[in-house]
Parts: structure tokens; C-alpha cells; sequence
């Protein structure tokens, strides 16, 4: 509740930023509050949720991120146009009125009640215990993220570089993306509640790899269109079933902190690659640094989930696991 309300009321002030200097001590604080969001949110939820569709709730937890994602560029290509960039950021202080419903709807996680710990302390110790996990969980990330954000953030860049698109084209090919990763996180997480978590990010990280071609070489503007969707179909697929995959990964004590803080973790290393990308299109055209990039970490994440742990269905608070 208290971050929902932070990150809200940030978001808001960042919407009356006097200056450019003002406006970026507002998004680093904002940057706390959603790096909060996400691990706590995660695990209450995980915790929560029946083992047997652990999986597909996860994928639709996660792709709350493509809905708001859709949500922004709706909300761009109305607003943007007629009253500029403020208002934008004062629609995104809508999610502080989700707190008074957690407040009043949701209870507290069962498994944190019996597991949580006396002092920070004993967390601390729990968590330095922990530590080769936490490693395998910011390699696992890092090359996730790098997924994720190195077909997402200069994909408006080279939508407009390469195919000369105006903000309204843009937006639209971005909107229709999302459609197709609030499908495929939904679909790949039911998938790896029947065969596996790791086996099914595989196979949609695998499809994301025979996907590259058309989506960065697309002919014709209905193929760009179709490689868009199918991209994060596949993307969003794989990242979908992450919420369960790391949420059984880690142990009771410390599901609140590590799955969180190596996501974040990995998301700061993962930061690059735009950077990466922009070198890179500097050398060659945007088609073929956003393909070079995009299929080498598919490879990267392929590797890393196969080289990890799975704990398929495990009950949470020291039950038996179903599949591991």
C-alpha cells in the first residue's frame, strides 16, 4: 500500500516538473517505488494463488505490465496531440486508488505469517545463505530483461528510422504488440502449468528466435504488423511464466526480497542494450542490429534457463513438491 502510494504520487509531480533536473530526480525516486512493486506484488500473489494455475496466473500477473503498456499508448495517441506530455503523467497516478482496495480486500500472505522473521537480523543472515541462488537468479534475469527491454525500447526507434512511421504508426504497431504479449503470457503460463516452467519458456524463447526474420525484415506493412505481435507473443510467453518460475525457486523465508532484487538487478545490467542497439545501428542498418541483438539473447536466455532448477508446483510453507 505504502509503495503504490509513493510510486503514484511521484509519478504525479513528475507531470509538474519545472525542469529537466527536476524531472529526473522525480523518475530515479519513481524507479524505487516500481522496483518495489514488483517483487513484493509477485510473491503475495504467488503465495496466494492454487499451485495446480500458478503458471497461468502468473502469466496474467506479469502481463498487467503489457495491459498498462497498451493502456499508455492509447492513452499517447489521445492526449499527447491535444494537451501534451503532462497529463500523462497525471493519468499515472490512478494506481494509489489500488491501495485502498488492497487495504480493504486483500489479506495478508499465510506462508509470510508462519515464515517471517524476528529481526532483520536473522533476514540478513537468511538472505546471505542464499547467495548462490540469488546469483543464478540476476544471470537468469540480466539475460531476460535483456529480452525483453531489446525488443521493446528501440523498437519505436527503428519503427520510425527504418520504416519512416509517424508517432500515430508507432504507437499503433506498439499497441497491437502488447495484444499479442497479453496472449502469449496467458497461454505460455497455462502451457507451464501442464508441461513445466523452464521447458515452456524455452519453447517460446526458441519461437521467439525463428520469429527475428520477420519481425525485423518484414516486407510488406501486414507481415511488420504480424512479426510485431508474434514477437512478444513469444517474449511476453517466456517472461509470463517468471512471477511462478522464481517465486518457487526461492525459499519461503526470502521470496519478498530475492526474486525482486535480482530483478532489478538484472534489469540495471539489461539497461545497455538500447545503448547496445544504438552503436550497433550506427555500423548497420536498425533491421540488422535489432535482429543481431534480439537473437543473440534469445540464445543467452535459452542457455540460462536451461543450465537452472525447476520446483514445478511446489506448496509453499514446507509442503512436498508435486514436480521438480
Amino acid at each position: 500500500m505504502f509503495v503504490l502510494v509513493f510510486y503514484s504520487v511521484i509519478e504525479v509531480l513528475s507531470g509538474l516538473a519545472p525542469n529537466y533536473a527536476t524531472f529526473m530526480v522525480l523518475r530515479s525516486l519513481f524507479g524505487i517505488g516500481m522496483g518495489a512493486q514488483w517483487g513484493v506484488g509477485a510473491s503475495l500473489a504467488m503465495e496466494k494463488v492454487p499451485p495446480r494455475r500458478r503458471g497461468v496466473l502468473s502469466g496474467l500477473l506479469q502481463e498487467g505490465y503489457a495491459v498498462g503498456y497498451l493502456l499508455a499508448a492509447i492513452c499517447s495517441l489521445i492526449v499527447l496531440p491535444r494537451w501534451g506530455w503532462r497529463p500523462l503523467f497525471f493519468i499515472g497516478g490512478l494506481p494509489a486508488l489500488l491501495a485502498l482496495f488492497v487495504r480493504f480486500r486483500v489479506k495478508e500472505s499465510e506462508v509470510w505469517k508462519s515464515t517471517r522473521h524476528e529481526s532483520w537480523g536473522q533476514l540478513g543472515r537468511a538472505i546471505a545463505s542464499h547467495w548462490r541462488l540469488f546469483v543464478f537468479l540476476l544471470m537468469l534475469l540480466t539475460m531476460m530483461n535483456f529480452v525483453s527491454h531489446g525488443t521493446q525500447d528501440m523498437y519505436p526507434t527503428f519503427l520510425e528510422r527504418y520504416w519512416g512511421f509517424g508517432p500515430t504508426q508507432r504507437l499503433t504497431v506498439t499497441a497491437i504488440s502488447m495484444i499479442g504479449a497479453i496472449t502469449g503470457g496467458i497461454l505460455f503460463g497455462l502451457l507451464s502449468d501442464r508441461i513445466g516452467r523452464r521447458r515452456s519458456m524455452i519453447i517460446a524463447l526458441g519461437c521467439a528466435t525463428a520469429v527475428v526474420p520477420l519481425w525485423a525484415f518484414a516486407p510488406s506493412l501486414t507481415l511488420l504488423i504480424v512479426g510485431a505481435f508474434l514477437m512478444q507473443f513469444m517474449v511476453q510467453g517466456a517472461w509470463g511464466i517468471i512471477p511462478a518460475h522464481l517465486s518457487e525457486l526461492s525459499p519461503d523465508s526470502v521470496r519478498g526480497f530475492l526474486p525482486g532484487f535480482a530483478y532489478q538487478c538484472g534489469v540495471l545490467v539489461a539497461g545497455s542494450v538500447a545503448y547496445i542497439e544504438a552503436l550497433f545501428a550506427e555500423r548497420m542498418s536498425y533491421a540488422m542490429a535489432m535482429s543481431a541483438t534480439a537473437a543473440t539473447v534469445f540464445a543467452g536466455a535459452i542457455v540460462m534457463t536451461a543450465l537452472g532448477r525447476e520446483k514445478h508446483g511446489i506448496r509453499f510453507g514446507g509442503e512436498m513438491i508435486i514436480n521438480e
